[in-house]
Order: C-alpha cells, then sequence, then structure tokens
C-alpha cells in the first residue's frame, strides 16, 4: 500500500464517526485509530458529604491518557487508554486503589481496566489529590473516557 492510499484512507475517515479501522491487504495490515469527539456530561462520584451526581464537560483528550480539560488549571483527568471495564480494586474483597480525597503519587495504581482478560493497571502520571471518579465499579469504558481528576500538588 502507498503513502497516497494511506493518506486517502485517512482523509476519508476523518470526517466519519468510526473510530477504530482495520485493513489487511497483501500481507500489509494497517491499523488507524483516533480518540472519540468531545466526552461530554460524564458524571463525577462526589464525596459523601455531597449526596448529588454532578456533570462536567471534559473536553477532548488531547494523548493516551491525560486531559487537562479540566475547568481547574491545578486539575488532571486520567483518562481510558483502552475500551475494557474499570475496576476500582485488585478484586472485589480488595479495598479499592484511591478514594476521593486521597493523596496519590506519580507511579501509584488508581484503578484496573480489564481489557481480553488481561488487567491493565492505570497509574498515576502526576502527585496530587483524587477530586473525582467518573466511573462505578464494572462499568464498561471506551477509548479516552475521563476515569479519574486529580489535583496536582504544587511541585507536580
Amino acid at each position: 500500500m502507498t503513502n497516497s492510499e494511506i493518506q486517502e484512507l485517512l482523509a476519508l475517515l476523518q470526517n466519519t464517526n468510526v473510530t477504530v479501522f482495520e485493513l489487511e491487504q497483501e500481507g500489509t495490515r494497517i491499523k488507524i485509530q483516533k480518540s472519540p469527539l468531545a466526552v461530554s456530561d460524564a458524571f463525577r462520584i462526589l464525596p459523601s458529604h455531597q449526596n448529588r451526581m454532578e456533570g462536567v464537560n471534559v473536553g477532548t483528550p488531547s494523548d493516551r491518557t491525560t486531559v487537562s480539560g479540566s475547568p481547574n488549571p491545578s486539575h488532571r483527568i486520567i483518562t481510558a487508554p483502552i475500551v475494557g471495564t474499570f475496576y476500582r480494586s485488585a478484586s472485589p474483597e480488595s479495598a479499592p486503589y484511591v478514594e476521593i480525597g486521597a493523596p496519590v503519587q506519580k507511579g501509584q495504581i488508581l484503578c484496573i481496566i480489564e481489557a481480553m482478560k488481561l488487567m491493565n493497571e492505570i497509574e498515576s502520571e502526576f502527585d496530587g489529590t483524587v477530586r473525582a471518579i467518573f466511573l462505578e465499579n464494572g462499568q464498561s469504558v471506551e477509548f479516552g473516557m475521563p476515569l479519574i481528576e486529580i489535583e496536582l500538588t504544587a511541585e507536580s
């Protein structure tokens, strides 16, 4: 497949809702994956003293796992790098990796996304404090969906 043919494919897919496209032709395999359009009206799980659900518009994911589309510039949103099932703990009997209000360190496990029977640990890329958890345990997750919002510490 030539570069111009690949560019034609990219141009054709640009204005569609297709997020993943795979083609195998004459021993060459091409996979094109784009992040979904803006994720809006995601729901936050708020601390227990705020017993209501609150919507948030988080913007379009700019890279694989993080988005700074939070209304507060000192907050970062960890997004799903893969499609799968969201889990807050290693097993149903285990305590969640993080809770709202908990401090986190760069490299700390925040949650797991199960994809094709593999458990993928999602780590924090920042030092900070968990401000929101956007999904319920066991909920399906799409690429680019917001998972957890972290308020950065001053050093981050």
